[in-house]
């Protein structure tokens, strides 16, 4: 064979095996790209829209006085018997038995008694008793004439007070002024609630929160939304979990809730958190808000039982020479 051709017949071996290295290469790494660069959808959670009652407020505070009172000024030397104060009487009861006459409950209530200031001569000889009727309370507070024209008698108030934090009382709007005060630029309005059970007592400082515009509306988690610029989105879930961007109409914020008036319909199910791990036609695995993850994604599984198994088998070839020797013997 001339020089020539073995020369020729080397390159071409030559260039026959870098090919074959190439060409395997190429394929292997095609096979495991292939196998491993699938990852499985991510878990988004997820919720259904719905409808929920809105409501807004407005917010204040005033004094607690009771529904009807009837003071008495009685001279200490006129009293034949004891007077049992802080008790409650019936209409007709006697109140208090004196010399020359006889003070006779003109309603249902309490007798309290309220002293004449230290520095008045006359409340060395005299007291002064009332009678109140603290099985309703009225509260008379200020509303910014802003908020007027929402003002209606029998709105919804709900009412706290610093004696029992977490207790909520019920009550409602009673009346309210014809004419908006020039001085404050707010109109009087009186609130009146339930006490029959005597909790509050006349005098107590009370917070008043007063609902208007009581609504249902369709309502999504407010951590659903994603604002850009002056366009809010949410992430509408199809039937086959993938996500579209959908713009939405939002009205007002209710305890974590925004109200939708455009761009979805009751029942749609939408992304409700990990907004930024999402992205338009992105196909996801759906959790239900509120529900218990078992686990994570199966990437983080194959990759833990893979573990497992090369820890498993390190030693295992120490345990075939030892059983190659024993079958030896």
């Amino acid at each position: 064979m001339k020089t020539s051709t073995k020369i020729t017949s080397i390159v071409i071996i030559f260039f026959l095996i870098i090919a074959t290295v190439i060409i395997g290469r190429t394929m292997i790494g095609n096979h495991f790209k292939k196998k491993f660069s699938k990852r499985p959808p991510p878990g988004i959670i997820v919720t259904t829209t719905q409808e929920r009652v809105f409501e807004n407020i407005i917010s204040t505070y005033g004094t607690a006085a009771p529904i009807q009172t009837k003071s008495f000024k009685i001279e200490k030397y006129e009293i034949l018997n004891p007077i049992d104060f802080n008790q409650k009487v019936k209409k007709g009861d006697i109140i208090a038995n004196l010399k020359n006459r006889k003070i006779i409950a003109q309603f249902d209530g309490v007798i309290g008694k309220r002293e004449f200031s230290e520095d008045i001569e006359v409340s060395k000889s005299s007291i002064l008793i009332n009678l109140e009727d603290t099985s309703s309370i009225y509260c008379d507070v200020d509303i910014p004439e802003i908020f007027v024209p929402f003002i209606k008698v029998g709105l919804p108030v709900d009412i706290k007070f610093s004696g029992y934090k977490n207790k909520i009382y019920k009550g409602e709007v009673d009346s309210f002024a014809s004419r908006i005060s020039e001085d404050t630029r707010a109109l009087a309005t009186r609130i009146k609630m339930d006490n029959m059970s005597g909790e509050i007592l006349p005098g107590s400082f009370l917070e008043i929160s007063i609902k208007y515009d009581v609504r249902n509306a369709l309502s999504a988690p407010d951590t659903s939304t994603i604002v850009e610029g002056e366009n809010v989105f949410i992430y509408k879930v199809d039937e086959k979990n993938k996500v579209m961007k959908t713009k939405v109409a939002l009205g007002d914020r209710y305890l974590g809730f925004v109200e939708i008036l455009e761009g979805l319909n009751n029942g749609d199910k939408i992304v409700a958190e990990g907004t930024k791990k999402v992205r338009p036609n992105l196909t996801i695995r759906p959790i239900e808000k509120g529900a218990k993850q078992k686990g994570n994604s199966g990437w983080g599984k194959k990759n833990k039982s893979k573990k497992t198994e090369d820890k498993k088998g390190k030693f295992d070839w120490l345990k075939n020479i030892f059983k190659k020797t024993e079958k030896e013997k």
